[in-house]
Order: structure tokens, then C-alpha cells, then sequence
């Protein structure tokens, strides 16, 4: 498990890499609450249809040319309807999205969170599902038929299962328990596979959040 002093060690090398300095934004939240608030009271805000469009002006794009930090990291599905600058009405410079049908936690997204904490520090972090997610359905459909997907959709569908399997006998609607299912064991799956990530949850300078995001009312809900 890497200490805090491994941490700051990793982020260092990474800031080298790319050789991005940090760009301070005042704007942004600095606790896990305030962060997820923030991100909560904009969703309430594009719900309503009173979206502000923060920061995604000339100027944000000049201010942000020199180094980025983001306040959240978002996990979310590749779906089209599902964007979360969006949904979350933030801007350029507010999320670290990662985005792959599923909401999916392998090696590669993993890594791509890690560099961001490390390098970052965002307060929260949230693995993002949807109602009616195809991948979600994808995998339902392959399970009961025992069918076999075209092409690389295979491996989209074995990397679900384990996350899909367990509830689809369930009482209810079977893509819809596979999502909240899926969103449980995504975030399992990060706290467990990550020393960077749950070392800054044990520190609390970070909260890992899972939530589903409904496509009829527009409204994120924490599960």
C-alpha cells in the first residue's frame, strides 16, 4: 500500500510527465461534502432547465491552457445521453471524466483515476450508472440466451457478468437491478484494486460514490 509520502511521490513523477503545472481555481470545492454538493446542486440545476454553463468560455480555455484541476473524477458509461459536464452543469477544467460503455473498472481506467488523484487531489469521486444502460442489457441478453456477441462486445459482456449474475433473478426489473448491481461492484472493485484510491479515502481527502443517472427525469440519485 503506497503512504501518503508514496503518493505524493507518484504525483510528483506524473507532473513531470506531463508536464502540466497545477492551475489553481478558486471556484472549486475542497471537501469531499462541498464536492459532491456542488456536483448535486448543478444536476438540480439542469433538471430544472436553468443550467449556468460555468466556466466553458475564451477565457477558460486561455486560464486552463497552462495545467487543470479538476474537483471530481466521474466514472461514467460512454452513452451518448449520459455526459456529465452535462448533467452536472460544470465546465471545462471541473470533472476527470473517464468514459467506457458499462461504467467499467479494469487496469487501464484504474490507472487513468490514480493519475488523477495523485496528481489532483479531487475531493470526490463517482461511478456513474444509468437507467436502461445497453451494456447492462447486453450482458442480461447474453446470460439467459448463452448466446455469444459479435466481435469484441464478448469482452464487454464478461467483464459485466460478474456485477450482472448474482441478481438476475431478483424480484423486479433485471437491467435495472443490473445496473445498481453493476454500479455496487464497480466501486467494490476500484476501493479494492486501488491502494492510491483508498488511501486518500482513509485519509478523507477523498469520498467514493456510486449513483445512477435517470433518463426520463434527468435526475442523478446516490445508491
Amino acid at each position: 500500500m503506497l503512504t501518503g509520502v508514496g503518493v505524493a511521490g507518484v504525483a510528483a513523477g506524473l507532473a513531470v510527465a506531463s508536464g502540466l503545472p497545477a492551475a489553481a481555481s478558486a471556484t472549486h470545492p475542497t471537501s469531499p461534502a462541498a464536492a459532491l454538493a456542488s456536483l448535486l446542486a448543478g444536476n438540480a440545476r439542469f433538471r430544472a432547465g436553468r443550467s449556468r454553463h460555468p466556466h466553458q468560455g475564451v477565457a477558460d480555455v486561455r486560464r486552463l491552457a497552462a495545467g487543470q484541476d479538476p474537483f471530481a473524477i466521474v466514472l461514467g458509461c460512454a452513452d451518448s445521453r449520459v455526459s456529465p459536464e452535462v448533467l452536472f452543469d460544470q465546465g471545462l477544467g471541473d470533472i476527470f471524466d473517464n468514459r467506457v460503455a458499462g461504467n467499467i473498472v479494469d487496469d487501464v481506467v484504474t490507472g487513468s483515476i490514480e493519475y488523477a488523484v495523485a496528481e489532483f487531489a479531487p475531493p470526490v469521486l463517482v461511478v456513474l450508472g444509468h437507467e436502461r444502460c445497453g451494456a447492462v442489457a447486453a450482458t442480461v441478453e447474453t446470460i439467459e440466451s448463452g448466446g455469444t456477441p459479435p466481435g469484441s462486445i464478448g469482452a464487454l459482456v464478461e467483464a459485466l457478468r460478474p456485477a450482472i449474475e448474482p441478481v438476475l433473478h431478483q424480484p423486479g426489473d433485471t437491467v435495472e437491478n443490473g445496473v445498481r448491481a453493476n454500479v455496487r461492484y464497480q466501486v467494490a472493485r476500484l476501493l479494492a484494486g486501488s491502494a492510491i484510491v483508498r488511501d486518500a479515502v482513509a485519509a478523507r481527502t477523498l469520498r467514493v460514490v456510486g449513483a445512477r443517472y435517470d433518463l426520463d427525469s434527468a435526475a442523478v440519485t446516490l445508491l
